[in-house]
C-alpha cells in the first residue's frame, strides 16, 4: 500500500523529472507495465514528454492538490509556459509497489494548437 505521502512525493518527484527534462529517472517511477490510458499505451515512454517539451521548451508542471485514497492519487496541476494559456492537468493514477501503475487524464485551457493530444497525436 502506497501511503498518503509517498503518493504526494512520487507525484512531485516525477513532475520534477518532468521539469528538469530528467525523463529517464522519471521512467524508474513508473512499473514496467505502467498503462496511460490518454495515450492508449503500456511502458513508460519519454518520447511524449521529448515531443511536448520540444514544442514547449519552457513549460513545466506545477501540483496545486494531490489527493490521495488508497492506492491512487488525483492531481491537479497547473501548467506554465504555454503562451497565452493558463492551462490545467487533471490526472488520477494508480500506485502498485511504490512506483506509479495506471495513469488516467484530462486537460483544461490549453490553447487549441498546444492541446497535448493534439501536440502528441
Amino acid at each position: 500500500m502506497t501511503t498518503r505521502e509517498d503518493a504526494s512525493t512520487l507525484v512531485r518527484r516525477m513532475q520534477e523529472c518532468f521539469n528538469s527534462r530528467r525523463f529517464d529517472e522519471a521512467a524508474d517511477l513508473h512499473t514496467p507495465g505502467f498503462v496511460s490510458h490518454p495515450l492508449g499505451t503500456t511502458g513508460f515512454a519519454t518520447t511524449a514528454w521529448r515531443m511536448i517539451t520540444a514544442r514547449y521548451p519552457d513549460m513545466r508542471v506545477v501540483a496545486r492538490d494531490v489527493l490521495v485514497d488508497g492506492d491512487r492519487a488525483a492531481v491537479r496541476s497547473t501548467v506554465e509556459g504555454v503562451e497565452g494559456a493558463q492551462p490545467e492537468l487533471f490526472e488520477i493514477f494508480r500506485f502498485a509497489d511504490g512506483r506509479f501503475a495506471e495513469m488516467w487524464g484530462a486537460s483544461a485551457g490549453f490553447p487549441i494548437s498546444a492541446r497535448p493530444e493534439d501536440v502528441l497525436g
